[in-house]
């Protein structure tokens, strides 16, 4: 009886241990497919931008995904979304990790797992140049009159719709050529991450100025939003620390913002 008992009892503890064995972890699972999935929406310059006639990305963050990928020792596989449909694209796992100017959201981290911050910024206006001291604050955006233009399901749409209250906000679905309306004069301004307007104004020279970009209205960070794996933010936290450490971060940078 004493032995029926001993054994009984060593095969629940066997089980209690086989289950408490990590499975498979979302960074095995990379390294085992030879390939990291990166959701990119394609049109965030200059972090992302895609080619539609060559269908080719290229940009900051496409630079470092494909760092990553080495770093991996995997093949980096670059899948398309929209500013709208990331949530549900990520939810769907339709890829490991997004990239390409993601910001840092409390509603995005209850859905996965960010990176250690890449970029500190905020939301700024850009404007033609010949208009930008008349939007130096909200209050001077918020009026009657005035013409914000903006792209859908990302933080500038989030950002325009919590503040600006009197003037018109104008949808945008192109990312890409949503500037150029400010240019021929069919907006008055846009609020967007400092990071871009700085790469728009030296895109339009003269023509479109970032107004105050290095005082930004609020605070944001940007990083890589990670299906929820520990051992993958791991290693990615950890490249990225070796990357600003060695110098090739800043390497990569300076290719796309100086």
């Amino acid at each position: 009886m004493f032995r029926v008992f001993v054994s009984l009892a060593m095969a629940v503890l066997w089980t209690v241990v086989a289950n408490a064995q990590p499975a498979n972890s979302r960074l095995d699972d990379i390294i085992k497919r030879g390939t990291l999935r990166v959701g990119m929406t394609g049109d965030y310059r200059p972090f992302t931008y895609l080619d539609k006639t060559t269908s080719k990305f290229t940009g900051f963050d496409v630079d470092m995904a494909e760092a990553l990928g080495k770093a991996l020792g995997v093949k980096v596989e670059f899948v398309q979304t929209a500013w709208p449909q990331l949530m549900k694209d990520f939810e769907a796992d339709n890829f490991d990790i997004a990239m390409g100017g993601v910001s840092i959201t409390l509603d995005r981290q209850k859905k996965g797992m960010f990176s250690t911050p890449i970029m500190r910024e905020g939301k700024t206006p850009i404007a033609r140049c010949a208009d930008k001291d008349k939007y130096e604050t909200i209050a001077d955006i918020d009026k009657a009159g005035t013409r914000v233009i903006v792209n859908p399901g990302g933080t500038n749409e989030r950002f325009a719709k919590a503040n600006i209250k009197n003037a018109e906000i104008k949808m945008w679905n192109d990312n890409v050529t949503i500037f150029d309306e400010i240019a021929k004069g069919n907006a008055d301004l846009m609020m967007t991450d400092s990071s871009e307007t700085r790469y728009q104004q030296k895109q339009h020279p003269g023509v479109l100025c970032a107004v105050h970009p290095e005082k930004p209205f609020d605070f944001a960070e940007k990083a890589y939003w990670l299906q929820r794996d520990i051992a993958l933010k791991a290693f990615v936290d950890q490249w990225l620390h070796i990357a600003t450490e060695d110098g090739s971060f800043k390497k990569i940078y300076a290719a796309w913002f100086d």
